[in-house]
């Protein structure tokens, strides 16, 4: 690799996004919380001495208190809520992982190929994504959950096959731009047949923007979940959510502060934290962000 005119290595796109990434201290803190708040979700509820499940009878509804060994307090039920907090982290982040992957994969399939065919190919496409837009979308959510139950993996594919339409319309207008580039042409009048081309060159040139915009999913799909869980449609008691422990935690408000506390302080932070991260991995990502540095 040969050195710039000042004597410096050039730096490839990944490598220089990672630079700006790691000068933006916001997103950096957000990254290393998440990170945290992950590893606590998972590892936290092994190390504790209770289940999400087991009561505690001397402690119903009991404050926080160290003493007692209830840290985040009980709730109506006398179960530990920082146990409870954690499993429903691991829910609620769950739900993100495989929302946030039934979105992608659906979202950048059709996508690309309405950008890449073009034509009335793709009008037919995105007229549907316009049909789909104009449905409410918790509607299309309970339906799919009244049609095929609340099994827990249903519920995270639904609001995953609902959420692709945003990243469908994104990859879309960024394969449209790519489809007459010269290495694409190249590769079409090479005889390459269309799915590899659009596997091989469409999608990966596509992946700056997929990365940007998945971490502003997670966030969306969370907070989706939660709505569910807070109308009562999401997560089934013993299990909960984020959403669902805000939910028990609004109705006792006035005499248990501390069941909506804690559980909106894990959700709010987690939700920062992935529009912070968001934020910064779009300006590192973005070349005219770079170039005007």
């Amino acid at each position: 690799m040969s050195a710039t005119a000042d004597g410096t290595q050039p730096r490839s796109l990944w490598a220089d996004a990672w630079a700006t990434l790691r000068a933006n201290h916001a997103a950096t803190i957000a990254f290393w919380l998440l990170v945290l708040l992950t590893a606590a979700v998972l590892i936290g509820p092994l190390l504790l001495p209770f289940s999400y499940e087991q009561t505690d009878w001397d402690n119903i509804a009991g404050a926080p208190s160290l003493a007692s060994g209830h840290p985040f307090g009980t709730d109506s039920l006398g179960r530990d809520l920082l146990v409870r907090t954690l499993w429903g982290g691991r829910i609620s982040l769950l739900v993100a992982v495989v929302a946030t992957t039934v979105s992608l994969v659906i979202g950048v399939t059709y996508g690309a190929l309405a950008g890449y065919l073009g034509g009335r190919v793709d009008q037919m496409m995105m007229r549907l994504v316009d049909v789909l837009y104009a449905l409410p979308f918790l509607f299309l959510v309970i339906l799919l959950m009244v049609l095929f139950g609340r099994n827990l993996v249903l519920i995270f594919v639904a609001i995953g096959a609902i959420n692709w339409l945003d990243m469908a319309r994104i990859v879309r207008g960024q394969a449209l731009a790519l489809r007459n580039r010269e290495f694409i042409e190249a590769a079409r009048a090479g005889g390459v047949p269309t799915g590899r081309i659009i596997r091989r060159h469409i999608v990966p040139n596509l992946l700056g923007v997929v990365v940007v915009y998945v971490t502003l999913t997670i966030p969306q799909v969370i907070l989706v979940e939660s709505v569910l869980s807070f109308l009562g449609l999401g997560v089934q008691e013993p299990m909960t959510s984020w959403g669902a422990l805000v939910n028990e935690g609004a109705q006792e408000l006035e005499t248990a502060w501390w069941m909506i506390v804690f559980p909106s302080l894990f959700l709010a932070t987690t939700l920062f934290c992935c529009n912070f991260l968001g934020d910064g991995l779009r300006d590192a990502l973005d070349p005219r962000a770079r170039d005007g540095r």
